[in-house]
């Protein structure tokens, strides 16, 4: 009876812990979108260089889109900026129970996948949206003059760039899977064809244009980064080999 009642306490005590973790990560991220409301416009007009570079202007329709855009985007940029915040909230629940390789694998997990999620999203937004922009934008011609709605636009480039930051997660992905022996490199080179198509009916979906070039814009740093987890991969499944092979040459020689 003794040993149920402790086990009982301590799942009371986990759901605790996670209760505290979800509730620090919700005030911080409801902070840090407080703080981004006073960088909103700009930020915003960042986002809109694209479109005002090429002397375009955006309009809202409805009285309530610019001001409900205004607070979608202050609401995502909280979620970023209190990404590290919640990373260090799931870190500090998890870690308790690992061991201590564990704890320091888990830690780098944790700040490189911030890292590289950021780094996807100024890549996604400083040398692919830019251009796809203008060149969406050109198909219209001088005879069409587009009439760009601010609550769409900002959609379509929160919807652009998330899977940016998302993809560039995948080397790291890739690594831990490799240490835990879930893939190998013969796997990564037999997905390569499907890793292509993903990336370009995805880059289609998020594009929605016809215009081919678009598309193999954003569908590029997909696959590459593909390749660079297989490279990854690779050179781990390299040295678990090489690590092997020593330890049954050092086996060998204690027989003999």
């Amino acid at each position: 009876m003794k040993i149920s009642e402790d086990k009982e306490l301590t799942v009371v005590q986990h759901l605790e812990e996670l209760r505290k973790v979800l509730i620090v990560s919700i005030i911080a991220t409801l902070v840090m979108t407080l703080v981004s409301w006073f960088y909103v416009e700009q930020v915003l007009n960042l986002l809109l260089s694209p479109v005002t570079f090429s002397n375009h202007r955006l309009v809202y329709i409805g009285v309530t889109e610019a001001i409900m855009t205004k607070i979608k985007l202050a609401f995502f940029l909280g979620f970023i900026t209190a990404l590290p915040v919640t990373l260090w909230q799931v870190w500090s629940f998890l870690v308790p129970a690992l061991r201590k390789i564990e704890k320091i694998y888990f830690t780098l997990f944790i700040f490189l996948s911030f890292l590289l999620f950021v780094t996807g999203l100024l890549f996604g937004f400083l040398v692919v949206f830019d251009l796809c922009v203008k060149i969406l934008l050109h198909f219209g011609g001088p005879e069409l003059d587009p009439m760009l709605s601010i609550g769409k636009y900002i959609s379509f480039t929160v919807n652009f760039l998330l899977p940016f930051g998302l993809i560039f997660e995948m080397p790291l992905a890739s690594f831990f899977l490799a240490k835990l022996r879930l893939i190998n490199y013969r796997v990564m080179v037999k997905g390569r064809k499907i890793a292509l198509l993903v990336s370009i009916v995805a880059a289609s979906a998020l594009i929605a244009s016809p215009d081919i070039f678009s598309v193999l814009l954003m569908a590029a740093p997909m696959y590459l980064l593909y390749e660079l987890s297989a490279l990854i991969v690779k050179l781990v499944d390299w040295k678990a080999a090489r690590k092997l092979g020593r330890r049954e040459k050092e086996l060998i020689a204690a027989e003999l």
